[in-house]
């Protein structure tokens, strides 16, 4: 007891120090222990990774089974067509020039502007060809003059044939008469009744009608080759109207030459003419592109097997792609693109090398919209349905 009184006393008197305080980690030793802690921990399985992440591995699912789905949907309808973005808008586009020359006095139309069939593209100056048309005309006049003129002779001819033909019977019956006279005389003469002056005085006047009958079928031929002649004439007068009647014809076409108008509807295109230009008869004034287009579509010779006229046809326009139309194949063309070029391909030189050849495909369509601007040259990507 005492001994132990005595170190409570004696402890109760040393002095008391402070408590140290413990050591705080550092950062370091802080992410060193974590490491160490979750390398410590197990590996999760990949079941339990499925549990953890379940609806992400359900969504995935789905997705997959419909892209599957969607996938063969898409296989099964489109591989019933046949497609190529070897396409493009095309148009039988030609340029309009004027068939005579002269000064263009109008041009009441401008670029891009859509024009019907029978309007005004152009005018060129007409006075010179009004003066041609009104000297056609008197020559046709002049003409007709001459075959009136000509008329008129023949006529006059048959008048004299008439006239001809009544002198030639006087004299035919003068003729009888002197014959009948002579006869009697000769017979008076032989029976010593008459008188040999008689007989000669008969003689004479029947020689002399025997000429008169001569001269007067002279006069009838004379007469009826003059109707030959007049008639020939008539023919070539005919003829002299037919020619001047035909350049009358060609003046008043050349005068309408001087109005170059639409043949077809379509848009005025590469404007070049203007209002004082000396045009030459099939310089170009302007190019004009109809509105009955169609697409060229120039699918691969290994496309073509199952393609006929009349299948449809979807398609699109590149500078349109949110607008699909339809159109139908029209033909065919047979052979391909190369074999109908400037410079087609010559397979028999000894550097052959087999490429795929394209071929031409001609499409119409349904209906163009009328609110798009559509022109030749314009890419499309068509797709025909083949099966």
């Amino acid at each position: 007891m005492d001994a132990q009184a005595r170190e409570r006393s004696s402890s109760a008197e040393e002095p008391r120090l402070p408590a140290k305080k413990p050591e705080q980690p550092s950062f370091k030793d802080r992410q060193a222990n974590s490491e160490t802690r979750e390398k410590e921990k197990p590996s999760p399985s990949l079941l339990d990774r499925l549990r953890e992440h379940r609806l992400l591995a359900s969504f995935v699912t789905c997705l997959l089974l419909a892209a599957l789905i969607g996938g063969t949907l898409y296989w099964f309808s489109v591989r019933d067509y046949e497609s190529t973005d070897d396409a493009f808008i095309a148009a039988r586009s030609f340029a309009v020039a004027p068939k005579v020359g002269g000064y263009v006095t109008e041009v009441p139309v401008t670029d891009n502007q859509h024009v019907n069939a029978g309007d005004l593209l152009a005018r060129i100056d007409d006075r010179d060809y009004v003066i041609s048309v009104n000297q056609a005309k008197a020559q046709v006049a002049v003409a007709k003059a001459n075959i009136d003129n000509v008329k008129a002779q023949i006529d006059s001819q048959h008048q004299q044939i008439d006239q001809a033909k009544a002198q030639l019977d006087q004299a035919e019956a003068q003729l009888k008469f002197a014959e009948q006279e002579e006869a009697r005389a000769k017979d008076l003469v032989q029976k010593g009744a008459g008188t040999v002056q008689r007989e000669q005085q008969t003689s004479s006047d029947l020689r002399a009608q025997q000429a008169n009958t001569s001269r007067a079928k002279a006069a009838l031929i004379a007469a009826q080759l003059g109707v030959k002649t007049l008639e020939a004439q008539l023919e070539s007068a005919r003829a002299s109207q037919q020619q001047a009647q035909a350049q009358l014809e060609q003046a008043k076409l050349n005068l309408q030459y001087t109005r170059i108008t639409a043949e077809q509807a379509g848009r005025v295109v590469k404007l070049s003419g203007a209002v004082g230009t000396l045009a030459t008869a099939g310089q170009a004034l302007m190019m004009f592109v109809p509105d009955d287009i169609w697409i060229v579509a120039n699918y691969k010779e290994t496309q073509l097997k199952y393609m006929r006229p009349g299948q449809k046809v979807e398609f699109t326009i590149d500078a349109y792609p949110g607008r699909k139309l339809t159109g139908r194949v029209a033909s065919v063309q047979p052979g391909s693109g190369t074999a109908f070029s400037l410079l087609p391909a010559e397979n028999a030189t000894g550097n052959f090398v087999k490429v795929v050849q394209r071929v031409p495909v001609k499409i119409v369509v349904d209906h163009w919209p009328d609110d798009l601007q559509i022109g030749p040259g314009m890419s499309v990507v068509p797709w025909t349905k083949v099966k």
